[in-house]
């Protein structure tokens, strides 16, 4: 049985999610877990598992998640993306989070040591 990808859902309109943007050709949604206030996920509209997979469409996907970025007020954020479970990818279509951050917010990548 193959799985249901949940953002091909979405892009079908067979799921609900709160848009943030709709681009011919990516979404940006609020995720169901939000880690802060203005975290959102930028997908491509075609199915590609991971950044790999098909460069161009990662790049379109990068440049819409940088003009969704601009939107924002100037200040730090990370834009991550994962390629595969080892790397904490869960859902196997290419997407990417932008993530506000703040001073002292609490949240920490994986690889952060907290080492100056």
């Amino acid at each position: 049985m193959t799985e249901t990808c949940p953002f091909c859902e979405i892009i079908g309109g067979r799921a609900p999610a709160t848009i943030v943007r709709d681009w011919p050709d990516a979404l940006a949604l609020v995720p169901l877990r939000p880690v802060v206030d203005g975290h959102a996920l930028v997908v491509p509209k075609v199915h590609v598992t991971d950044f790999v997979v098909d460069p161009i469409v990662s790049a379109a996907t990068m440049c819409r998640a940088a003009e969704l970025a601009g939107d924002y007020p100037a200040g730090s954020m990370n834009l991550i993306t994962s390629r595969g479970r080892a790397a904490t990818q869960s859902v196997f279509h290419l997407h990417l989070h932008l993530v506000p951050r703040t001073e002292g917010d609490g949240l920490s990548l994986p690889w952060y040591s907290g080492r100056h």
